[in-house]
Order: C-alpha cells, then sequence, then structure tokens
C-alpha cells in the first residue's frame, strides 16, 4: 500500500495523487478520472511534474483519456511538452547515430544506457521518458580516444585531456554542445563510485545485448544490468524522483522475460543485493507493482528493505527538496551498501573517493590523489552538513 503522504507534502496530496496515479504501469481510467475529479492546482501540478520528470508520461496518460477533465490551457502545456520530448529525443537520436558512426573506425564500442534504451524497456518507446542527455559506458582504456572524438565532433569536455592523461577520474566525462541543450556523458569503470564493488566491465560487455533504436541496431546492458544500474542510481541520488521507481516499476511489468536468479547473481557479484530489493520494494509500495515471486523471499530475509522503502517514502514528495541531515544521508548510505562493516566500508570509500569536485585547484595535470580525497569529506559537510 502507498506509505502516508508526509505533512510539509500534505499541501499537494491530489497532485501527488494524480501523479501516481499516471505513473502506474498498468493503465487506470477510473483511478486517474477520481484524482481528475479533485480541486487541482494546474500550476502546482506541473511544477511537481518538472520536478519529478514525470510529466510527459502524465501527459500520455491523459491523453488517452481524451484530456477529459483537463484544463485547456493545460491540455496545451501537455500537447507542447509531449511534442517538445519527441523533438529532443529525435534530435537525441541523430547525436547517438553520428557518435557510434565515428566511434566505429577507432573500435571504441560504447554501450547505451538509461535515457532512451530504458524508455524502451520501461514504456516501449524510446521518447516517452524524460532525459536531459545521453549516458553511455566506454572501456576506461578507450576514454582518452572517445574524449579526443567528441571534441573533433563539436562537443566541450568538462574534463581536460591532461586530467584523463594524469589518471584524474571525475564524477562523469561531461560534453556539451554549444548553443544547444545536448549533453552527452561517458561513464567508465572507475566512475562508477556507487557500486559496492568494482564494475564489472568485462561481465557486461560479455552480457550486452542489442535492441533496436528508430530501426538501428545499439549496444545495450543485459536486462539484468540495466535493471540493477538504475537500483543503483536510485539509491545514489536516495530516490527523490518518481521517474526513478515508475522506472523500476515499469521495467518489471513490461519485460517479463527478466531472469531473476540472474539478477540476484549480478547483484551479488558487485554487493548490490539491497540495491536491487529496495528498488523493487518501492516500486511495490508506491506504484503497487507485485515484487516478483523470486525475489520475494530475499525481501523478507532483509529487514532493512522494508524500512528503508518507508523511510525514502517520507521525502519523495518533496523532489529532493526535503531536509536530510549529513548523519542521515551517512546512515542511509551504509545501509544500502549493506550495513554492518559491509556498509562502513562503503561509506568510507564514498567518502573518500574523489570526483572534478574535490579535486586541488591546479592539480588537473598531477596524477598524485591524496589531497584531493583528503578535500572531499569537508566538502560534504560544507555541502549537507546543514541538512540537504
Amino acid at each position: 500500500m502507498p506509505q502516508a503522504l508526509p505533512s510539509a507534502a500534505q499541501a499537494f496530496e491530489h497532485e501527488w495523487s494524480l501523479l501516481l496515479a499516471c505513473a502506474t504501469p498498468q493503465f487506470q481510467p477510473e483511478v486517474i478520472s477520481q484524482c481528475l475529479a479533485k480541486n487541482l492546482d494546474w500550476d502546482l501540478l506541473f511544477r511537481l511534474g518538472e520536478d519529478h520528470n514525470v510529466l510527459a508520461v502524465v501527459g500520455l496518460r491523459l491523453q488517452k483519456l481524451d484530456f477529459a477533465s483537463v484544463p485547456a490551457d493545460a491540455r496545451d502545456k501537455f500537447r507542447a511538452r509531449i511534442r517538445a520530448q519527441n523533438l529532443f529525443a529525435l534530435s537525441m537520436t541523430a547525436e547517438l547515430f553520428q557518435i557510434l558512426d565515428d566511434f566505429a573506425p577507432a573500435r571504441i564500442e560504447p554501450i547505451l544506457i538509461k535515457g532512451p534504451v530504458l524508455s524502451l524497456l520501461a514504456y516501449r518507446d524510446s521518447a516517452v521518458r524524460t532525459y536531459a542527455d545521453l549516458d553511455l559506458i566506454v572501456r576506461q582504456r578507450d576514454i582518452l580516444a572517445a574524449s579526443q572524438h567528441m571534441r573533433a565532433l563539436g562537443f566541450e569536455p568538462d574534463v581536460p585531456e591532461t586530467a584523463i592523461r594524469a589518471g584524474k577520474v571525475p564524477g562523469e566525462y561531461f560534453f556539451a554542445r554549444p548553443g544547444t541543450q545536448r549533453i552527452i556523458e561517458l561513464h567508465t569503470e572507475p566512475t562508477f563510485r556507487y557500486y559496492p564493488r568494482p564494475m564489472p566491465i568485462d561481465d557486461l560487455y560479455q552480457r550486452s545485448r542489442t535492441v533496436l533504436l528508430d530501426g538501428r541496431p545499439i549496444r545495450a546492458l543485459s536486462l539484468e544490468d540495466e535493471l540493477l544500474l538504475n537500483c543503483i542510481h536510485g539509491a545514489k541520488h536516495f530516490w527523490e524522483r518518481l521517474v526513478w521507481i515508475a522506472d523500476i516499476a515499469s521495467v518489471v511489468a513490461n519485460q517479463p522475460e527478466i531472469d531473476w536468479h540472474r539478477a540476484w547473481q549480478v547483484a551479488q557479484a558487485v554487493g548490490a543485493e539491497r540495491m536491487l530489493l529496495v528498488g523493487l520494494q518501492l516500486a511495490a509500495d508506491t506504484l503497487g507493482i507485485q515484487v516478483p515471486a523470486q525475489m520475494s523471499a530475499h525481501v523478507s530475509q532483509d529487514p532493512f528493505v522494508p524500512r528503508l522503502s518507508r523511510q525514502i517514502s517520507g521525502w519523495l514528495p518533496m523532489a529532493g527538496n526535503a531536509s536530510i541531515s549529513l548523519p542521515a544521508r551517512a546512515i542511509f548510505r551504509a545501509r544500502m551498501g549493506g550495513g554492518g562493516l559491509t556498509g562502513a566500508l562503503y561509506l568510507l570509500r564514498l567518502s573518500l573517493s574523489p570526483t572534478e569536485e574535490d579535486w586541488v585547484e591546479g592539480s588537473e595535470a598531477r596524477g598524485f590523489w591524496l589531497w584531493d580525497a583528503l578535500r572531499r569529506p569537508f566538502r560534504l559537510i560544507r555541502k549537507y552538513g546543514q541538512g540537504g
């Protein structure tokens, strides 16, 4: 059953209920109609939907009802939002194809993750899910060449080539096309710091598969690896957006061929069992799906899974605006990492693994990382020490 709204979110209870009704994998016209019959603040609904990245999904659900009970101005906004999403998706697909064509002669083999491929898996349409950038995995050994190719394609990198040569590892390798909103993020095995254990890149490539994106074959992760990656991504960001939970719920509902034994194995390989279980439990608690029978026994054996789901439900409606203190963040990280000594070591690693935000000014070209690591805890304290 969905959790009760925290007191801070009661002011938008009706709007939140409509978002949930539209984000549920199964189309529920009666429930949506009941929500539409309430006294809705449509401006607030749009802001909330944008904050949770589900506005396009909500618009498509309402479109299925011919926008019944939706005011004319709100109807126009939804239609404009859907058109804008489709145009953006087309532009990003064109960028992706150009990158793949450019990378191929250099034998750089990217794997597309999240974004359009997740939209395909969850919603059977690459343009439904809102995303702001394209995410590609490349091997660490290829990142220098990949960065050089991205520059040649006209993208501006956020990480200088000197830092790459020095062995610096950012949160991601960020590239933006000037004058546009087109952003590409390249990820390598060391950038996935939020995996409790190192990402087994060779295994991911071995298990990878081909999906069709606008008729073109694209390399993607296996179903099980993509599901786990998104559960880890949600945990990394404290599950503060409804879209991440809706993704998990819709992938589970729309991809019956998921091999749950394999999913558990790939989670065990990187120590992310609890992250997978919390993602599934959240999808059940928030959007009413059933935890797959093959996973329910694992859920029942871990008492922290329902506790973490309830905790997340407390801040979820606030879309990242809830105040979460630094100690609460640390405890959450440790518990998501498995708890006990395992969780403590996971928290310690995250606290001392520097990203570009921690690099000492002027040290980008130096491989020595100790001062960067020592700066990181102090930066985190400054950022979150006042709670949120």
